[in-house]
């Protein structure tokens, strides 16, 4: 194994408190079109796991498109998860950096390895994520996206 196998930054997290509204200002400000806000799927679909337990945590998303890098906002619900501690605990602004990677396990075990513990993960459509605690050494969170092929 030969570390992540990625140097492409692929998004950026924002946490934020009020979606419609900061959605809003990217579109005005970039003038871009606002994209849909949509919510993350329930536990059943999700399989979130946050510190190690099932969370019935959610969160509405949206997605700003700016070439290689994707500006992602999230405003999460209140139960526990690791966008609530974090907004919580240093408000709004950046919460992550995220790589599409291939072989999600293994990537987890080598950044676990190198003392970065997994803090929350979960499903989605097409794909699973694994939020990585980076930030004593890196100052930002990790996630690492897994994209199931489509053949």
């Amino acid at each position: 194994m030969s570390g992540l196998d990625t140097t492409c930054v692929t998004q950026i997290g924002i946490l934020v408190n009020d979606i419609e509204k900061v959605r809003q200002a990217y579109s005005e400000i970039f003038q871009i079109e606002e994209p849909e806000i949509i919510e993350t799927g329930p536990i059943e679909e999700a399989e979130t796991n946050y510190r190690g337990k099932p969370s019935e945590a959610r969160s509405k998303l949206c997605f700003f498109n700016f070439g290689q890098v994707q500006i992602e906002l999230i405003q999460p619900d209140q139960h526990p998860s690791t966008w609530r501690e974090y907004l919580d605990e240093h408000g709004e602004g950046v919460h992550h950096i995220a790589f599409v990677i291939n072989g999600m396990k293994e990537k987890v075990m080598y950044l676990e390895g190198k003392g970065i513990p997994l803090v929350q993960e979960g499903e989605y459509d097409g794909g699973r994520y694994s939020y990585m605690d980076s930030t004593d050494n890196l100052k930002v969170l990790l996630e690492l996206l897994e994209n199931d092929e489509v053949s």
